[in-house]
């Protein structure tokens, strides 16, 4: 069952039994994120990140005194190591579904990943702007690590624009996995203002400044994203020869339950422990931005 949301000129559907992804996000006329492509969760337009986003190296990590060894996760590339967490890939609950708002939850029992814990991901349309909330709570009785993020994807042309500001540019290795980290004295545009296109990358940005902005001048349309603090990182995929790419407001770096020296952005929640995060979405015409 799809739900579909709408509220001045934004709409929004979405589609809980696929990773509780949005399969479309419009103002007025105009598709904000990538239209849905059809191929369930890896053709949709956005989806939430949890426990964890991105790559854990050889899919295990150690934490206290347990060994986590997780098992590879992606839907048609069986020689990924673990990715995105386990709510893209889990189908998740209708706990409240109005004309303008929705909240999907997804319960976990602890198995390879060994906590139990609770994820709600709520989705609500303004008049001014798209509403993206996702939390978990650690209903385990002990304590559990943690990362939590939202992976939009963007249509791209030859002339769009994307523009963050951020300290650091993580380098990475065949698999994605960070090595080195470049990191400046003051955030920056990394793309210096030329078309997305012109870098193709899959890496995290670290110590975000301010929101994103993503232009289209072919459209007339501009959107900017409006993470909440936690959500400091940012990871950027800009695949070559795609019509789309990622600019995703996550609150860690890859593998970082590997990474505990790297102020790897990761949390450790006690039982009962809540953890929210936002991203607030909002469109207009580049005149009016």
């Amino acid at each position: 069952m799809r739900l579909s949301l709408s509220n001045g000129p934004y709409a929004m559907e979405v589609d809980p039994q696929h990773g509780g992804s949005v399969t479309m996000l419009g103002w007025q006329d105009q598709r904000i994120f990538r239209p849905h492509t059809g191929n369930g969760v890896l053709g949709s337009s956005c989806f939430p990140l949890v426990p964890f986003s991105n790559r854990i190296a050889g899919s295990r990590f150690a934490f206290s005194d347990t060994s986590v060894q997780l098992q590879p996760n992606h839907p048609e590339e069986a020689g990924e190591p673990v990715l995105h967490g386990f709510g893209w890939v889990a189908s998740w609950d209708i706990v409240e579904a109005e004309s303008d708002r929705a909240v999907l939850r997804l319960e976990h029992s602890a198995d390879q990943w060994p906590w139990d814990f609770c994820a709600e991901h709520s989705l609500s349309l303004c008049a001014d702007h798209a509403f993206f909330g996702l939390r978990i709570e650690n209903r385990s009785d002990r304590p559990m690590p943690a990362g939590l993020g939202f992976h939009p994807y963007f249509p791209r042309s030859a002339n769009t624009v994307y523009h963050g500001l951020h300290r650091g540019e993580w380098a990475n290795d065949a698999q994605c996995l960070p090595t080195a980290l470049d990191d400046r004295a003051a955030p920056i545009d990394w793309w210096n203002g030329a078309p997305v296109g012109t870098r193709s990358v899959d890496t995290v940005y670290t110590a975000r400044s301010g929101p994103l902005t993503i232009s289209w001048p072919d459209r007339n349309l501009a959107a900017v994203i409006e993470p909440s603090p936690d959500l400091a990182f940012t990871t950027v995929y800009v695949p070559d020869g795609e019509e789309f790419f990622c600019a995703e407001p996550v609150t860690h770096m890859t593998d970082a339950f590997n990474r505990s020296g790297h102020n790897a952005g990761t949390r450790v929640l006690a039982p009962g422990e809540v953890w929210s995060v936002s991203m607030v979405v909002r469109a207009g015409r580049l005149a009016d931005q």
